[in-house]
C-alpha cells in the first residue's frame, strides 16, 4: 500500500549519532599529584624518616639546649635517615569487541567514536581510583575502608557529619589542618576530597546550622552549588571518593604519579571484518609524604 503525504513513513529523519543516557564523572585526581616519568617498571625510591632533624637522646636541637651549650663544647651530632621503598608499575588495559564493518557503516549510533571515548574514560577512572587507594593506604582498587598505616587519622566529632546536632565538620577540618601542620607541612590550600554524600552534609551544616553566622554560605554558595574553598582548603567532590571518610592532603606533595606509558588508544583494523578499540596506561602512584595526608573517619556514622 502506498504512503500518503500525511503518513510518517515518508518523512525525513534527523538522527543524533551521539548516544545519550549517562552523564560523565570527572576524573580529576591527577590534577593534585606530582607528575613524573619512570623508565622502568620497578621503581626504587627513598622516603625521609624525619622532617626537622633531632638528636636520638632527649636533648634534641632545641633553643634551650643550644643556649645552654657550654663554650668549646662539641655540637650535637644529628643526621637524616631514609627508608628504601620499592613500587611496581601497574597496567590499566581494556579493549572493545570487534565491531563489524557493516555495523560501523550503517548504525544510527557512532559506535567507534563512542567506544573510544568511553574506554579512555574507563581507564582514566581506574587510574583515578588507584591514586585514591594509595591516598588511603588501601590495596583494593575500590577501597571501602581506610587502612592508614602511615597517614594521620581522626574520627569525626560525635556522631559525624550526618548529625547536625552533634556533628561538627568545621572542627574536624581544623583538627586535620593542625595535625598536618604539626608534621611541618603547610595545610593552607590543601585538598578536602569527599564523596557527594559528605558534600551534602557539609553544605547542610554550613547553611542550616551556621548560615546566620556565615552568611555567604546561606546565599551565594546555594546559588553556585559547590563550595570551592573552605577554611583555606579546596573542596573537591567526586563519586570516585568513598563515603564515610574525608581525605585532607597537600596537593602536588603527598602523592607522585610515576608514568611508564601515557594514556594511549588505538583503533585496530581487521580488513573485511571490522575494527577493534584498545586503550591502556601504565604507571603507579607513590605516597611519598604520608604525614601530609589526614583522614577524617566515621563522617557518616
Amino acid at each position: 500500500m502506498a504512503d500518503k503525504s500525511s503518513q510518517a513513513d515518508i518523512r525525513g529523519l534527523d538522527i543524533d549519532k551521539l548516544a545519550k543516557g549517562f552523564a560523565d564523572e570527572m576524573n580529576v585526581f591527577k590534577n593534585f599529584v606530582t607528575m613524573s616519568k619512570t623508565k622502568a617498571r620497578e621503581i626504587r625510591w627513598y622516603q625521609k624518616t624525619a622532617g626537622f632533624l633531632d638528636s636520638t637522646d632527649s636533648t634534641g636541637i632545641t633553643l634551650s639546649h643550644m643556649s645552654l651549650t657550654a663554650s668549646k663544647a662539641l655540637p650535637v651530632a644529628v643526621e637524616q635517615s631514609w627508608t628504601r621503598k620499592t613500587s611496581y608499575v601497574k597496567k590499566f588495559f581494556v579493549e572493545s569487541p570487534l565491531f563489524s564493518m557493516e555495523d560501523l557503516k550503517d548504525s544510527d549510533v557512532d559506535v567507534l567514536a563512542t567506544n573510544v571515548r568511553d574506554l579512555v574514560r574507563g581507564v582514566a577512572r581506574k587510574v583515578d581510583l588507584r591514586i585514591y587507594s594509595v591516598l588511603v593506604e588501601a590495596a583494593a582498587a575500590t577501597p571501602t575502608t581506610p587502612n592508614p598505616t602511615d597517614t594521620l587519622t581522626t574520627a569525626a566529632v560525635a556522631d559525624g557529619w550526618n548529625d547536625a546536632t552533634t556533628g561538627n565538620p568545621i572542627t574536624d577540618i581544623l583538627v586535620g589542618k593542625r595535625k598536618i601542620r604539626a608534621q611541618s607541612y603547610d595545610p593552607e590550600g590543601s585538598i578536602l576530597l569527599m564523596n557527594p554524600i559528605e558534600h551534602q552534609f557539609l553544605l547542610e551544616y554550613l547553611i542550616d546550622v551556621k548560615g546566620s553566622s556565615i552568611p555567604q554560605f546561606s546565599s551565594e554558595k546555594v546559588r553556585s552549588g559547590v563550595v570551592m574553598e573552605l577554611l583555606g582548603c579546596n573542596v573537591v567532590v567526586s563519586e570516585n571518593a568513598t563515603t564515610d571518610f574525608v581525605i585532607q592532603f597537600v596537593p602536588n606533595r603527598s602523592v607522585t604519579w610515576k608514568s611508564f606509558m601515557p594514556m594511549t588508544s588505538v583503533v585496530m583494523d581487521d580488513p573485511g571484518l571490522g575494527k577493534k578499540v584498545r586503550v591502556w596506561e601504565e604507571g603507579e602512584a607513590l605516597l611519598t609524604d604520608p604525614k601530609s595526608v589526614h583522614i577524617i573517619t566515621d563522617t557518616t556514622v
